[in-house]
């Protein structure tokens, strides 16, 4: 499949706009992003790539480009999850004491992931501290349009704002809820809130 190589840098973008924010980019951040002055370029880049089967878009929603999967197009393939893999040694006790053995096990990624779409946030602030998620830490995020209630979700707020928050239906509003008891609860009307996600783990690095 030929691409030119602005539509390569377009796509290039808007994945890894994705993988830093966890949503796609406005035509405005991505003009600035690769200094094209006229949005009319920019929506023609954005149609090419959608014609050539690279994307799609959602066009009842804002920020509503999907990347789809490049097949044998100039992006670099994952490396597989065992090559991620670390040695499981044992168990540690968090209470009692345990006997330590060695087992000639591993873990990955994978083993968390799984074939899940999956996208790693890292968290700024505290407002989910409660539930032991830091600012620092990254979050697993599945990528998902909907969550039942009681969550923690990735959430976008009026096609902007991007929260970390537990998710609540309370009739036509939703409640995003803080695990932090010194932070006030986000209550807004349902159809000002897109669920980008939800957190399947949490790394920490010390």
């Amino acid at each position: 499949m030929a691409i030119t190589k602005r539509q390569r840098e377009v796509y290039d973008f808007i994945h890894d706009f994705v993988q830093q924010h966890g949503y796609s980019p406005s035509f405005e951040e991505i003009g600035t992003g690769l200094n094209l002055s006229s949005l009319a370029t920019v929506h023609k880049h954005i149609s090419n790539l959608e014609r050539k089967g690279l994307l799609k878009r959602d066009y009842n929603r804002s920020r509503s480009i999907d990347l789809l999967p490049p097949r044998g197009l100039f992006r670099k393939q994952p490396r597989p999850a065992a090559e991620f893999a670390l040695p499981l040694l044992g168990r540690i006790a968090a209470g009692q004491p345990i006997e330590a053995v060695q087992q000639g096990e591993t873990i990955s990624l994978g083993d968390i992931t799984r074939s899940k779409d999956v996208f790693v946030l890292q968290v700024k602030g505290q407002s989910m501290k409660d539930e032991h998620i830091v600012d620092g830490d990254f979050v697993l995020v599945e990528k998902a349009s909907s969550a039942r209630d009681g969550e923690i979700v990735v959430a976008l707020v009026d096609g902007y704002d991007a929260t970390l928050k537990r998710l609540y239906r309370e009739g036509p509003k939703i409640r995003l809820q803080p695990s932090n008891s010194e932070m006030d609860a986000i209550v807004v009307p349902a159809k000002s809130v897109q669920v980008q996600g939800r957190v399947i783990g949490v790394l920490r690095k010390y």
